[in-house]
Parts: C-alpha cells; sequence; structure tokens
C-alpha cells in the first residue's frame, strides 16, 4: 500500500503538470525554451500546432523539369527534398511538411505562409549562384543574362516570360555568354543582416579552399564590377574596392524578404534536378477555424458520452476510470505540444478514435472482475486477477493497432499521403498512453481506494453494476 501510494502521488504530480502544459495559458519563457529540444526559438506551449487544414496556408506540388524520357540520377529526388525541406525551413514556416510523391514529385505544405509567391519562388529555384566577370560590359540588377555555366538562361527567361511564369526583365546583352569566374560552391555560409544605415544585405563566409579563389580574383580586379548572378539574374554587380579573403557582403537594394530568400538558396545551395511548379492551393484561415471549431465541439461531445457510458454502465469503477480518461486526455494534449504533433482534421479524427479505444481497456478489465466476483472471489483478489489476466488480450489488441498504425504510417511518409500519416501519429500515441493510463492509472486509484475505506462501497453489487 506504501508503494501505491508513491505511485499515485507520482500519478497526480504528473497529471498536475500536464494539466499545466495542456491549459491554453501564458508559460514562462524558460518553460517553452527547454522544451524547444535544441532549437533557438522558444517552442509555443499556448496553443497547438495546427495544420494546413485548420490553419490555412498553401501546398505545392513541384515535378521534376527534365525532357520526357529522361531518366533521373539515383536519389536525384532524395537529395532534392532535403534541400526543399531545408528552403523551407529557413523561411520559418511553422512545421511545414515536405513529401515524395512517387519518384519525379515533391508535395510542400506551407502553413500559415504570408507571402506565397515568394515562398514559391524561393523553394523550386535550382539555386545556381554564380560570380561573373562583365568584362567591358555594364551590367545591373535585374538583368538576365547567359554564363558560361548557363548559356542558355536568356532562352529560358524569355519562354518563362512569354507563359507568364515571371516578370519581365532587361535582356541587353541576349547573344553574348559571360565568362563564370567563381561559383557558389565557394561559399559556406550566408545570411541576411541589415547594416548601420538599415540597408538589407547578405553576410557571406567563404571556404578554405574559396577565400584563395575570391581573394586572387578580386586582388587583380580592384574598381571593377563583379556581378553576383542567380540563375542567370544579376542579383548585384557591386564594384570591387578591395581584395576580399575569408568573407564579405553582398549588397544592393533588397527587402528583407529579398535578402532572406537569397540567403537561403545559397547556403542551402543548389538543387540537383530543376523542379517546376503543378499546383498550388490555398487553404484560408476561415475554413481552418471552422474545421477546428467543429472537431473541438465533436471532441467534447465523444468525451462526455464515453464519461457518462462508463459511469452507468460500471458505477464506482466507471467513475474511477473517467478520472483516468480525463489523466489520458490531458496527456495526449501536453504530448502535442510537446513533439510537436501538427495536428490536421484526419489526426484529430485519430485523437478521438483513441479515446473509445482507451476504454476498451477498463471494459475487459471491470467484465473480468465481475467474473471473478461473481465467481465468489474477495473484492480485492477480484480487482488485482481483473487487471492481471485482462492484460494478455489488452496488449495483443494495442499491438495489433501499433502495428496497423506503423503501415499506415509508412504508407502516408512513402507516397506523400500527409493525411493518413498524421491519422497513423495521433491514434499510436492514443493507443500507447491508454495502455497506461486504463492499466496503470486506474489500478492504482482502485488500490488507493481499496487501502481508504472504500471497500465497502465497493462490495455493494448496486455500485459495482454486476
Amino acid at each position: 500500500m506504501r508503494q501505491n501510494n508513491a505511485v499515485l502521488a507520482g500519478i497526480i504530480l504528473l497529471f498536475l503538470v500536464s494539466l499545466y502544459i495542456a491549459l491554453p495559458v501564458d508559460h514562462p519563457t524558460w518553460l517553452e525554451k527547454a522544451v524547444a529540444w535544441g532549437s533557438d526559438a522558444p517552442r509555443d506551449l499556448k496553443n497547438l500546432t495546427l495544420g494546413l487544414d485548420l490553419k490555412g496556408g498553401t501546398q505545392v506540388l513541384l515535378e521534376a523539369d527534365v525532357p520526357p524520357g529522361q531518366t533521373l540520377d539515383a536519389g536525384a529526388m532524395s537529395t532534392a527534398k532535403i534541400i526543399v525541406e531545408r528552403r523551407v525551413n529557413g523561411l520559418g514556416v511553422t512545421e511545414p511538411n515536405v513529401q515524395l510523391q512517387g519518384d519525379r514529385r515533391i508535395i510542400v505544405e506551407l502553413p500559415g505562409i504570408k507571402n506565397p509567391d515568394r515562398a514559391i519562388e524561393t523553394i523550386r529555384s535550382t539555386g545556381q549562384l554564380e560570380f561573373v566577370d562583365p568584362g567591358d560590359a555594364t551590367l545591373q540588377s535585374g538583368m538576365i543574362i547567359n554564363t558560361t555555366n548557363r548559356p542558355n538562361a536568356v532562352a529560358e527567361a524569355q519562354k518563362a516570360m512569354e507563359e507568364g511564369l515571371m516578370e519581365q526583365r532587361p535582356i541587353p546583352y541576349p547573344d553574348r555568354v559571360f565568362e563564370t569566374a567563381m561559383t557558389g560552391d565557394i561559399l559556406r555560409n550566408a545570411v541576411a543582416t541589415q547594416d548601420q544605415y538599415g540597408q538589407w544585405q547578405i553576410n557571406f563566409e567563404l571556404t578554405s579552399d574559396g577565400t584563395d579563389q575570391f581573394y586572387e580574383y578580386t586582388k587583380e580586379h580592384i574598381g571593377d564590377q563583379l556581378a553576383i548572378v542567380l540563375d542567370g539574374e544579376v542579383l548585384s554587380a557591386p564594384v570591387i574596392n578591395a581584395a576580399i579573403r575569408g568573407s564579405g557582403q553582398i549588397t544592393g537594394n533588397f527587402t528583407k524578404e529579398e535578402a532572406e530568400s537569397l540567403a537561403i538558396q545559397m547556403r542551402y545551395g543548389a538543387l540537383p534536378v530543376p523542379l517546376k511548379v503543378i499546383d498550388v492551393r490555398t487553404i484560408g484561415a476561415s475554413l481552418g477555424q471552422d474545421s477546428v471549431q467543429q472537431s473541438l465541439r465533436a471532441g467534447i461531445i465523444g468525451l462526455i458520452m464515453v464519461l457518462v457510458f462508463m459511469l452507468i454502465l460500471y458505477r464506482l469503477p466507471g467513475f474511477l476510470a473517467d478520472i483516468a480518461l480525463i489523466f489520458y486526455v490531458t496527456l495526449n494534449i501536453t504530448l502535442f505540444k510537446l513533439i510537436p504533433v501538427v495536428l490536421t482534421l484526419p489526426g484529430i479524427a485519430g485523437f478521438l478514435l483513441s479515446i473509445g479505444m482507451a476504454v476498451d481497456a477498463n471494459i475487459l478489465i471491470f467484465e473480468r472482475m465481475k467474473e471473478e466476483l461473481r465467481a465468489g472471489r474477495s473484492l480485492r483478489l477480484a480487482v488485482e486477477s481483473g487487471f492481471s489476466r485482462a492484460w494478455p488480450a489488452i496488449r495483443d489488441g494495442n499491438l495489433s493497432t501499433l502495428i496497423s498504425c506503423a503501415v499506415l504510417y509508412w504508407f502516408g511518409n512513402s507516397f506523400g499521403a500527409s493525411v493518413v500519416k498524421g491519422f497513423a501519429v495521433t491514434l499510436a500515441i492514443g493507443v500507447t498512453l491508454s495502455m497506461f493510463t486504463a492499466v496503470y492509472a486506474t489500478r492504482t486509484l482502485m488500490r488507493a481506494f481499496l487501502s481508504t475505506g472504500g471497500q465497502r462501497l465497493l462490495e455493494s453489487r448496486r455500485l459495482m453494476g454486476y
């Protein structure tokens, strides 16, 4: 009994901590930083992380833009997915979702994105950064030019303009190919910052090999322009004022979004395969809010029905099971915030389903207890036998459900079915927690009730429901 009281105290403490985290209240900064799991930004513990269908945002479908019949290099799309994912994370999008679909497509979900056009351009750009020698020409930001790395950049740009995929840009030298002095491979890092006058610029660091190469070139071209070109478009063409070694700045009339976008593309490298946008879907926040309200209402109604069912059918043990079920719901919400789990409509469906499944274990246990009592066992022995003998069925049933969740998760992850993946995650978390609350927490409450004078109540056939 002393050991049971210690366990009960631990359960009560865990419940209070979970309840504090689960409630939609402001939490101290130190706690939000402590559960950020290595991230620089504190985790928002006040609100649950909502997915695209609940929060609103943009879904982009990308496809490898290669000639028909051309085979992609092995692993090209997997590498492209990783780079796209890094670029999306660099945009500051909360819990984006990037998945492969088949062997030529990538799905990108951007919940709550404010500037979808800029985000899409950042994601799909091949990111071929070059430092180009203008020679005797005068280049300016926004011009489209051919380079030795991209000799068809002008033709590609003209085609995109005709199709309305990009705005008209000046093309002053359509028949000239400019020499690429260096490529973006010499860069180690690039970060968008503001100078002392508040102008946005990109600070960059060079690799050990790139440092010498960049220094030798800038030393020999002091006073000349050095065009910084991305995918054939001149981003900036500053004049070299001094030899640069180790690090430098890219300056120009950048907005904050432009500077951050360029820094992301430079930092995470070029895509191994060009991508084109196949489909863009925008989900409004109003639809998401309606979905949240309806899901919340359905969840509350479902929970109340389950609580009432257990109370009517199993009386006093059902009341103890209801307490454990409330503890179960609180733990679920807490884990959703701490992991964090991105809640979508299918994810909420998985959570609501797990609430119903959470009482399955209690039903097996209580029915087994009734059988033991009808066979003439003492109350204490019936309680212990009910839990111990029902455990194999509970374990096997939940294990089969977890195996199904693993298959659904694999399917959703492999084929880009994020809705299936979200359902599998929340259902698996719910099933795992239900084994703890239904078996461990409910048994602890029953033992505590027996040890504090509740045996007479439990011996009542009316209160035991048999």
